[in-house]
């Protein structure tokens, strides 16, 4: 009994914090690409987390609409709660509605029972607000565990990360550096990271993603790359 008890001990945390090594993107780049966001290779999903805020995101969404181009918003609950208007004129826009997760955790440091129930909860809410179920759920970090698989396997979420970012949450961040860390990594298929609010970043962090974001969306067009949600690289949900 003693001994099934400290194998348990040992067992159940490592199974919790074992998926987090997907953080390694040439681990997932490698062995799991639909992860590491990977898509046709004529297009990229452009992605933003962390919002709806209404400081910042309307922002987002006017650049957008100028440039006629959709894209995938991974919200957390606590934001939309606060702003379920966002959460719907996100959907009036025609872009995709994604998980975040309720609050920007890391979910290492959450025990199971809670991550399970904070991503239910989140889910449930953006049913709530959108009218729609999400399809694909990205951790705060990046950071995956076995609770959230466990729940994301429950809700049907297929969990996505990135390919490329622009580091956009630092106080050094400006919108040529963002745009030129972005392109150098991204290639065609790739899913680009950036940021629709500075809730969990340097304040007003989200200025320099913002100014990045005309010349990236160009120069994708440059170099033939049509530029659109998740959805659109057939990673359908699980």
């Amino acid at each position: 009994m003693r001994t099934a008890a400290l194998a348990a001990a040992v067992v159940l945390p490592l199974a919790h914090a074992a998926p987090a090594v997907t953080t390694l993107p040439a681990l997932r780049r490698r062995l799991l690409p639909g992860l590491h966001g990977l898509g046709p290779p004529d297009r990229v999903a452009l992605t933003f987390d962390d919002g709806p805020d209404p400081e910042s995101t309307p922002h987002f969404l006017d650049v957008l609409a100028a440039h006629r181009v959709r894209a995938t918003f991974f919200v957390l609950g606590v934001m939309l709660r606060r702003r379920p208007d966002l959460g719907r004129r996100l959907v009036a826009a025609g872009h995709e509605v994604a998980l975040h997760g309720w609050a920007h955790d890391n979910l290492l440091l959450r025990g199971p029972a809670g991550t399970v129930r904070d991503l239910t909860r989140a889910y449930d809410l953006v049913v709530d607000v959108t009218g729609r179920p999400p399809a694909f759920l990205r951790p705060p970090y990046g950071v995956l565990t076995g609770a959230a698989l466990v729940a994301a396997r429950r809700l049907r979420l297929r969990p996505v990360l990135w390919s490329c970012w622009g580091r956009d949450w630092t106080t050094s961040a400006t919108g040529d550096g963002v745009r030129r860390r972005v392109l150098a990594g991204l290639r065609g298929g790739g899913t680009v990271l950036l940021h629709d609010s500075s809730c969990a970043a340097a304040p007003d962090a989200w200025r320099a993603g913002l100014a990045a974001l005309p010349g990236l969306l160009a120069e994708c067009r440059h170099r033939g790359w049509r530029v659109g949600p998740l959805g659109g690289h057939g990673l359908a949900a699980r």
